[in-house]
């Protein structure tokens, strides 16, 4: 019989001071406890989370966005997977753990990873896992041959395979990828999500239903099952009882998309829903005394700006270099986002190995934002447009951020159009790159490995066959990565990572404005919920009282 292991509560999930904390606790008993309720045989009930915008396909290989793979994270896993069971302030990286693999070895050389794949697992439509299915979808993401190949998720997962020569089943339960060249963030570039996953899929599912349809009929092993979705209203989980970890305290859960931030709190004081993700920075006080539970962290992300590399403006060094100098980080920060978020001051975010703190291009200076616009010819300014998405996964609240932007840019001269759009068109949109009279474009990104500089700014990635969306290319840049990419060892590779870091900032390639702190609001009886460094969460320990 499985047994089920019960988390301790993170123990700052309640976070509040002086009279709040009073407050709180005199409330905490009559403040909205959500829809979900506890079984009496100890099931947990299920969890109602409204999250911020609709989500993409079901499909965790091609499904672009965060808000999508905290859905698809619950239904679908990768061969290596990061501990989410410590919070942020424990542990500033998460710790990679087996997932679908049990165990793993790599060669002296770097070329070579053998995993053992994990035994016992079987897909939710009851087939079992093992090396060939494991081959069967890298395949499907990589090896453009194969009968199983898919375009869109070999183009929302090229990042991963870039350096894989082959892939073979030494048995049964054996896989061993072949690369071309070391390539040192392989194990966590496999246990990311986001912008494609390698989360592995049930092949008979994917010959049964095919490459488009297989995102209505998702069959993954994780803790939770596919139940139903109605876009734009629901997506619902059911627990997997038979999962080969420990099984959720949850019977269910689910994603209920509330785009605008005051439905998301309406919903949650109504106890319509007991999570609200991207709560309003002017709610979150109110919530809190009222006796709400704030669970934030330092994830991975940087709220950004690529430049466009072929206009007439931001073509220009000097002109991105004022731009960067024109924009107020810390004001955004305190004023507008009500200290939900920190001022970024490098490209990388400050959960990896990699980030160094530079306030000496990122910090305010009007005036000599305004000697760099006149350097560059431009001493009155110009006009140029903004793209940014009106809602979407780590995107915070994006148009009055744009808006916030546009008045700093004001102050030095430059008019700057926002060009604003729904989250899913946005992301279609943007992986295109820019048009022309577009300046910038934005973006919330990053991950726990440095390796995401090279996804955002190497030249073998230019949109549209990747995400390098401003059309960035530096042969420099370029060189300095590829030796942090195949260093025998992570200590020399975050060094070339650094390097790669200084390039990229004195050449002011992207704009970093703010690093989100992820807050979650939940009701008082949710209990389990732990906001580790990362962008999505592990649901198997929540519960509801």
């Amino acid at each position: 019989m499985r047994q089920r292991r019960q988390f301790p509560r993170a123990s700052r999930l309640l976070r509040v001071t002086g009279i709040a904390a009073i407050v709180a606790l005199g409330l905490a008993a009559c403040a909205g406890g959500g829809t979900g309720t506890s079984s009496s045989d100890g099931d947990g009930g299920t969890l109602v989370i409204g999250i911020e915008s609709e989500a993409d396909v079901l499909d965790p290989q091609v499904a672009g966005g965060w808000v999508t793979w905290r859905v698809n994270r619950q239904m679908y896993e990768p061969l290596v997977m990061e501990d989410l069971s410590v919070p942020s302030e424990d542990a500033a990286i998460p710790a990679l753990k087996p997932g679908l693999a049990e165990s793993w070895e790599i060669s002296e050389d770097g070329l070579s990873y053998t995993f053992h794949i994990r035994e016992g697992v079987e897909f939710h439509d009851g087939t079992p896992l093992d090396a060939a299915a494991v081959e069967y979808n890298i395949r499907r993401m990589w090896d453009a041959d194969s009968e199983q190949y898919s375009a869109k998720a070999a183009g929302q997962t090229a990042f991963v395979w870039s350096s894989v020569a082959d892939v073979t089943t030494t048995d049964d339960m054996t896989v061993v990828v072949t690369m071309s060249t070391p390539f040192s963030p392989f194990l966590r570039i496999l246990a990311q999500g986001g912008n494609g996953s390698t989360a592995i899929i049930s092949p008979t599912a994917l010959e049964k239903y095919g490459n488009d349809a297989i995102a209505d009929h998702p069959s993954g092993t994780g803790p939770f099952k596919f139940d139903e979705r109605i876009r734009g209203e629901r997506i619902s989980l059911v627990r997997n009882d038979d999962y080969w970890g420990d099984v959720p305290v949850l019977d269910g859960v689910v994603f209920r998309p509330l785009p605008d931030a005051s439905a998301r709190t309406s919903a949650l004081r109504s106890g319509d829903v007991d999570i609200i993700a991207v709560p309003s920075p002017d709610s979150v006080e109110g919530l809190v005394a009222d006796g709400f539970q704030l669970s934030d962290g330092a994830p991975p992300h940087v709220w950004y700006l690529s430049f466009n590399m072929n206009d007439e403006y931001t073509s220009n060094k000097l002109v991105r270099q004022a731009i960067n100098l024109a924009i107020d980080r810390e004001g955004m920060a305190t004023d507008l986002l009500k200290d939900t978020v920190n001022p970024a001051y490098d490209v990388q975010a400050p959960a990896n190995d990699a980030y160094v703190k530079r306030e000496d291009v990122y910090a305010r200076d009007v005036d000599k934002a305004k000697e760099l616009l006149a350097e560059a010819g431009y001493p009155d300014g110009f006009e140029t447009t903004l793209m940014t998405s009106v809602d979407g996964s780590g995107q915070i609240i994006p148009v009055p951020m744009a808006e916030y932007i546009q008045q700093n840019l004001a102050e030095v001269g430059i008019t700057a159009k926002i060009d604003s759009m729904e989250w899913i068109s946005y992301l279609g949109s943007w992986a295109q790159g820019m048009p022309e009279g577009t300046g910038m474009a934005q973006m919330s990104w990053g991950m726990t490995t440095p390796y995401w500089l090279y996804i955002a700014t190497s030249s073998n990635l230019i949109a549209p066959n990747g995400p390098n969306v401003g059309g960035y290319s530096n042969p420099e840049l370029d060189a300095v990565m590829a030796q942090a990419i195949q260093s025998p060892s992570e200590e020399a590779a975050v060094e070339y990572w650094k390097q790669a870091n200084d390039i990229v900032t004195e050449d002011a390639v992207l704009a970093p404005i703010v690093n989100d702190k992820a807050p979650y609001i939940l009701a008082p009886n949710v209990k389990g919920f732990v906001s580790a460094s990362e962008e999505w969460y592990d649901l198997t320990s929540v519960s509801l009282d």
